[in-house]
């Protein structure tokens, strides 16, 4: 009989933990749950208290087996899965379903894979902690419920394969509320005015920017302020300096380091999570599940001694933070190298970057504060009452900014401005004033950085379900999508006074465009005010919120988790009866205008296959298809009617037309007998030939299927492909049945194929 058995809940947390044990010690990796709810049906007896009925996914069977065995060989089990509410979950699954003994189980938890830690937890096992399972069991029943029941009412009234969920679609609410602000937003203009100053009595080529502290709604306003500048005598009114200190950020919890990776590393949120849990389990840093900015003594001593022994004692600053997160999970530490002596680690490129960034946000925040002057100079004019002003800050001493600066949302110039000594009373030569037209901006939209901090600062779902909730949104459901707004080109004037003259100057302001930000598509829209309206508790930030509080009250053993499901299920039962029976369905529509050229009536619908505008009515009516990040509810009059503007013939090449248009699968190009789909980001309406040239040159270079047949009033083919024939049929693909010449095939027997066999996809490859 072997003597240990540890089960965790990775191959690669297994390997690691191997190295540490030894031979006394087998360590094997469970791949996760074990057990779930089943995918297909509700598997929750509400009558008998919301039990979950749990299965064994056929993935899993063969893990099950191998575990069981290797239990019933060993003397002590030792249950090594993380220490949180998941991982609580994950050991009493494995204890349930391999029928574990008490007396020979042991639960065993660590912040961190390295010897020390482990060694010290298997010196202090504890029992599975049932109110940590309880308030997982919560969560996941409670998410069941509002998926299983609310999704079905979508598939009625709206469209089939859609889906909802309690943290889902209260992120994508915040999304949609936003996108709701920005539609409504009414930008208006207004002149900026900067002036360039030179300090009389200084060398030539010092200059300071200024600029005005009030803003002209109108360019008359804006060029009366510059004519009374025309002559006037500048000088410094005031100059106040003031030191100031900036302290380090704390180190990192799992939203602050999704967010700081995004900013600074341009990682999504999922990408982030996962090349941390390869950190984590490759033992370079601490579990990075986490909602504590704690650091242990340990790790606080030895930052100490590595900033001492680097930079000198005047940058050691220890200092312990307190955890700021409503309701944090479990005592876990913030996330942090396992040893701060490891500077640098082997591994991918991406992961000795994030890596890099946890390791100088852990030292830098055991670093002394920065010390900064701050100046803040104002210059008069003798002919205005107006101010100009300048802020500019210098670093007196460094501090952590020797080694770490925290990135920023905002993403405005941050540049920090160095003035050259200067006194009050000091005149100032005018080198030019510039009235430049701007635009008001509207509320910005959400990245996946400044969406992940709205949904904590209102304690909306856990860090741990974040990635998972975005990835669902924008790649599951296509109700979001991550990608860039070109914005809206304005011809704008704007006036310069130089050497006493004013001049104007045209130029294009963009305004409204913004990269990398979250996207509400139509669909998006359309089931987000169908759910508020319907489902106004659950769609509710309060609400949601609460709910996260209750399960840290059963997680501290001060409710049962049955009492939280009972109070919500009722009534929310009968909403959804009630919603199901009732004969409303969502139909979204929006007048636009007629069209100048024929008089047409326009319109935006929605309909089978997403948004699109209908021109017209009766058998002459004429439809177009909506474009990324097109809205009914903001597309406008103009932007409809260049929709019908498709196909649009870009130019010739080699004697041949080139045409732009759309079909049901996106947009693409039309070149002889050839379809090409155009690339991610290309607009069929403003493409150029010369990209069109690279595109049908990049497509040329690709080996073509060949067309081993085609029945073409059916629309089905025969292709040649890389891997052997298929039919393709509607856009889906079908596999020809072994033994089963292609060559031979007719149309009724291609038709028997695809009726007795569902179409191909991807398939994940079962690990062995």
């Amino acid at each position: 009989m072997e003597d240990n058995l540890v089960i965790v809940e990775s191959p690669a947390k297994a390997h690691t933990i191997q190295n540490f044990l030894g031979k006394d010690y087998t360590v094997k990796s469970s791949f996760g749950h074990i057990r779930d709810l089943s995918k297909t049906k509700l598997s929750i007896d509400i009558e008998d208290g919301f039990r979950p009925e749990y299965e064994i996914p056929s993935d899993k069977k063969a893990v099950v087996s191998e575990l069981k065995k290797a239990a019933k060989n060993a003397s002590v089990i030792w249950l090594a899965s993380d220490e949180d509410r998941e991982g609580e979950a994950i050991s009493w699954h494995l204890f349930e379903t391999l029928g574990l003994k008490k007396e020979n189980t042991r639960r065993i938890v660590f912040h961190e894979i390295t010897k020390d830690a482990i060694l010290n937890a298997i010196k202090n096992p504890r029992d599975i902690d049932m109110d940590l399972v309880d308030a997982q069991q919560a969560r996941r029943v409670l998410d069941r419920l509002v998926g299983f029941e609310l999704s079905p009412i979508l598939w009625k009234k709206i469209q089939p394969k859609l889906s909802a969920g309690r943290v889902q679609s209260v992120a994508l609410r915040l999304v949609v509320d936003r996108e709701k602000e920005i539609i409504d937003f009414t930008r208006e203009k207004f002149f900026r005015v900067e002036a360039v100053f030179h300090p009389e009595g200084l060398p030539s080529g010092i200059s300071v920017k200024a600029v005005l502290d009030r803003k002209f709604r109108t360019e008359d306003e804006a060029r009366g302020f510059l004519e009374k500048c025309t002559g006037a005598r500048f000088t410094i009114c005031s100059i106040e300096k003031k030191e100031g200190t900036r302290t380090p950020a704390s180190p990192f919890t799992t939203s602050s380091l999704q967010q700081e990776a995004a900013r600074k590393l341009h990682f999504s949120v999922s990408q982030t999570m996962s090349i941390a849990q390869r950190l984590y389990e490759s033992g370079f840093i601490t579990y990075m599940r986490t909602d504590s900015t704690n650091l242990s003594s340990l790790a606080i001593n030895t930052a100490k001694e590595y900033i001492i022994s680097n930079f000198g004692a005047e940058y050691s600053r220890p200092r312990q933070y307190k955890t700021r997160s409503k309701g944090a999970q479990e005592a876990h530490e913030a996330i942090r190298p396992t040893y701060i002596a490891n500077t640098q680690i082997s591994g991918t490129p991406q992961e000795k970057k994030l890596y890099e960034l946890i390791w100088k946000r852990t030292v830098a925040s055991q670093m002394a504060d920065a010390r900064i002057m701050k100046t803040d100079m104002k210059i008069d004019g003798d002919k205005f009452s107006e101010l100009f002003s300048t802020q500019a800050s210098e670093v007196v001493f460094d501090g952590f900014l020797k080694l770490y600066i925290e990135g920023s949302d905002d993403e405005q110039d941050t540049d920090e401005i160095m003035l050259p000594e200067l006194r009050q009373g000091q005149i100032m030569e005018e080198c030019g004033i510039s009235a430049i037209s701007r635009f008001t901006a509207p509320p910005a939209r959400y990245s996946e950085a400044t969406l992940v901090k709205k949904l904590e600062e209102l304690g909306i779902g856990r860090p741990s379900t974040y990635a998972p909730t975005i990835s669902t949104l924008t790649k599951g459901r296509g109700y979001i999508i991550k990608g860039d707004k070109e914005g809206e080109k304005i011809r704008v004037t704007d006036l310069v006074l130089r050497n006493g003259v004013i001049s104007s100057t045209e130029r294009t302001e963009t305004v409204g465009a913004e990269k990398g930000k979250l996207l509400p598509q139509e669909i998006g829209m359309i089931v987000t005010d169908f759910l508020v309206d319907k489902f106004k508790t659950v769609l509710d930030y309060g609400f949601t919120a609460n709910v996260e509080k209750e399960f840290d009250q059963i997680a501290a053993g001060e409710m049962k988790w049955n009492s939280l499901i009972t109070d919500f299920y009722k009534p929310f039962h009968e909403k959804v009866e009630e919603t199901l029976n009732n004969r409303e369905y969502s139909h979204v529509s929006r007048e636009l205008g007629n069209d100048p050229s024929d008089g047409l009536p326009l319109v935006a619908k929605y309909g089978q296959y997403g948004p699109y505008i209908q021109k017209g009515e009766g058998e002459n009516r004429q439809y177009a298809s909506l474009g990324p990040g097109q809205l009914i509810e903001s597309i406008t009059l103009e932007e409809a009617i260049r929709l019908f503007s498709l196909p649009r013939t870009v130019g010739q090449y080699e004697g041949i037309d080139v045409i732009a248009t759309k079909g049901r699968f996106g947009p693409y190009l039309k070149y002889g007998d050839r379809n090409i789909s155009l690339p991610k980001g290309a607009n069929p309406l403003d493409i150029d030939l010369a990209r069109c040239i690279d595109i049908i040159g990049q497509a040329a270079s690709k080996p073509q299927k060949q067309i081993m047949a085609e029945f073409k009033d059916s629309g089905i083919q025969i292709i040649a492909g890389n891997y052997g024939p298929y039919i393709k049929f509607d856009g889906n693909n079908y596999r020809i049945p072994k033994g089963t010449e292609a060559e031979s095939l007719t149309e009724d027997d291609c038709r028997k194929i695809i009726e007795e066999n569902g179409p191909t996809g991807k398939t994940k490859r079962k690990r062995k």
